[in-house]
């Protein structure tokens, strides 16, 4: 079965006090809801863009580190979840249902998923 990435989105200038009681309990409600169903693997929220370091690779082996986000937007994914999900579909229809408790923009992303080949019997692939 497919797997989904869904990251939530959150303005620059975000701030998780700002969240109330009534959002976090959608939230809640909508993570309670896929998990019973099967669907969600893994959800969470992630730490402020600017505690973000990127690492950029230079030539000659070398690798830049830099602070904040890899790419320079006003907004930041402010959380993410894991799927799985029979299509493109069913994952667009289980996150619709509470997309307005994110605060923000919501991008459903399937996952390229390239098992180690030595590793699939582990797997159950």
């Amino acid at each position: 079965m497919p797997r989904y990435l869904v990251a939530s989105y959150l303005p620059d200038d975000f701030d998780p006090s700002s969240v109330t009681e009534e959002v976090g309990a959608a939230i809640h409600s909508l993570n309670d809801e896929m998990e019973a169903a099967g669907v969600l693997k893994f959800a969470c929220g992630i730490s402020p863009a600017s505690s973000a370091r990127t690492l950029r690779p230079q030539p000659g082996g070398k690798v830049l580190i830099t602070d904040g986000p890899y790419t320079e937007t006003k907004e930041h994914i402010g959380g993410f979840m894991l799927l799985d999900a029979a299509d493109m579909d069913e994952a667009l229809a289980c996150i619709r249902k509470g997309s307005v408790a994110f605060l923000g923009p919501v991008e459903v992303r399937e996952i390229f998923f390239q098992p180690d080949p030595a590793k699939e019997s582990e797997l159950g692939i």
